[in-house]
C-alpha cells in the first residue's frame, strides 16, 4: 500500500473528457443560435480558449473575463456577429451537462476507494462544473469539490490548495498525490505546495527536465500499479 490517504483529482482531461464535452457543448450552442457549425470554428475556438486560460492561470484575467473574451475573440476572427454574453451563458449551459469520462476511470475509482479518500480540485466555471459532478456516475466518489471561481483562487496558486487541505482536514503533506493533465496547473500546482505529483500524459509528451514529477502515467488505470 501507498502511503498516501487523500488523492486530489483534475477534472477536465483528467476525470472528464473535455475534448469530447467541449466539442458537443460547441456545435450545439452553434445551432441553438442559427449558425451551421463547421469543424474549423472548434478549431480556433480552442486556440483562442487555451490563451485565455493561460492568461487566467497567469492572473492576468479574471475568470468572468474569461467567459465571454474567448467567445469575442472567435467571433471576431469569424468576421460573425452574435450577442456574446448570450452566447457564452447558453454555452456553459449545454457544457454543464456534458457528462463524458475519460476511458476506464470509473473503474479506477471504484478501485481506488475502498483504500483512499478523494476530492475534486478544479479551475473550471462552478455553474458548470457542480452540474457535472452531480450528474456525473463519479460525484459520489469524491469527498470535497473545490471549484476556483468559487474559492478565488485558481491552479497553480498556493492560495487554493490551502483551502483543500483545510476542507480535507490538513492531512501531513506526504499523505497526498495530486493527479492531473496539466503541467501549468496541476503539476506545477502540487509541485510548488509541497505535495507528490502525478501527471497524466496520455499523448507522451515529453516531461520538463526540471520539474521533479513524482509519477508519470499515460493511461489513467496506471494509477492502480502504484496506488
Amino acid at each position: 500500500m501507498s502511503q498516501y490517504s487523500w488523492l486530489l483529482f483534475d477534472a477536465d482531461g483528467t476525470l472528464f473528457d473535455y475534448e469530447l464535452a467541449e466539442s458537443s457543448a460547441l456545435k450545439n450552442v452553434f445551432e441553438h443560435f442559427g449558425f451551421p457549425f463547421k469543424p474549423e470554428y472548434g478549431d480556433a475556438y480552442r486556440i483562442f480558449n487555451s490563451r485565455v486560460w493561460e492568461e487566467f492561470e497567469l492572473g492576468l484575467i479574471d475568470q468572468e473575463s474569461l467567459r465571454t473574451r474567448r467567445f469575442a475573440e472567435l467571433f471576431q476572427s469569424l468576421n460573425m456577429e452574435t450577442d456574446i454574453e448570450l452566447f457564452s451563458t447558453k454555452y456553459l449551459e449545454f457544457l454543464s451537462h456534458s457528462t463524458q469520462l475519460m476511458d476506464g476511470i470509473e473503474d479506477v475509482l471504484t478501485a481506488l476507494r475502498p483504500t483512499y479518500r478523494m476530492a475534486i480540485l478544479t479551475n473550471g466555471l462552478k455553474d458548470v462544473q457542480r452540474s457535472r459532478f452531480r450528474e456525473s456516475s463519479i460525484g459520489s466518489f469524491f469527498e470535497a469539490w473545490i471549484i476556483s471561481e468559487e474559492v478565488g483562487f485558481a491552479k497553480p496558486d498556493p492560495r487554493i490548495f490551502d483551502v483543500v487541505f483545510e476542507k480535507i482536514g490538513n492531512p501531513p503533506f506526504e499523505e497526498v498525490l495530486m493527479i492531473g493533465d496539466s503541467l501549468s496547473s496541476d503539476i506545477t500546482g502540487g509541485i510548488n505546495y509541497g505535495i507528490d505529483t502525478c501527471w497524466y500524459n496520455p499523448t507522451s509528451l515529453p516531461a520538463p527536465h526540471e520539474m521533479d514529477i513524482h509519477y508519470e502515467i499515460s493511461e489513467i488505470s496506471q494509477l492502480l500499479d502504484f496506488l
